[in-house]
């Protein structure tokens, strides 16, 4: 159900929307990899290998939903989004740490532009509108 809060997305909903929809792209990418090199490749542990594969693929799914919601100016995207680029700084730091900088540094990057243009006021505007109290 969409908000008839507004009639026009601001640029902030639409940058996080963009931003949640590349993070989607990228994790069912990632997913259908390790799936075709489960099925092609000689893994340790084939159950785990596909677990990965599923797990990559319905994360990304899920995400790219989350994107279609917010240019869809639907309220409940905001709250999977904000939670979505959390973990994503999370695991940024967590690549910084273990020396892999050139694939941590983006996504952090990525990830605070999406926290960004969630928690900005033109998207706070356009899925809530104003308090019903005038506050």
């Amino acid at each position: 159900m969409s908000n008839p809060v507004s009639n026009q997305r601001p640029l902030t909903l639409t940058v996080a929307a963009v931003v949640m929809a590349l993070e989607g792209v990228v994790t069912v990418l990632l997913g259908g990899y390790v799936g075709v090199e489960t099925v092609i490749g000689q893994p340790s542990d084939v159950v785990s290998s596909a677990f990965v594969a599923g797990f990559g693929i319905l994360l990304g799914a899920a995400l790219l939903w989350v994107a279609l919601g917010m240019l869809r100016t639907e309220r409940w995207s905001r709250s999977p989004g904000v939670l979505a680029q959390i973990f994503a700084v999370v695991v940024g730091v967590t690549l910084i740490q273990s020396d892999q900088r050139t694939i941590g540094i983006p996504l952090i990057t990525v990830a605070v532009i999406g926290l960004v243009a969630l928690l900005s006021p033109p998207t706070t505007q356009a899925l809530y509108g104003k308090h019903r109290d005038g506050v």
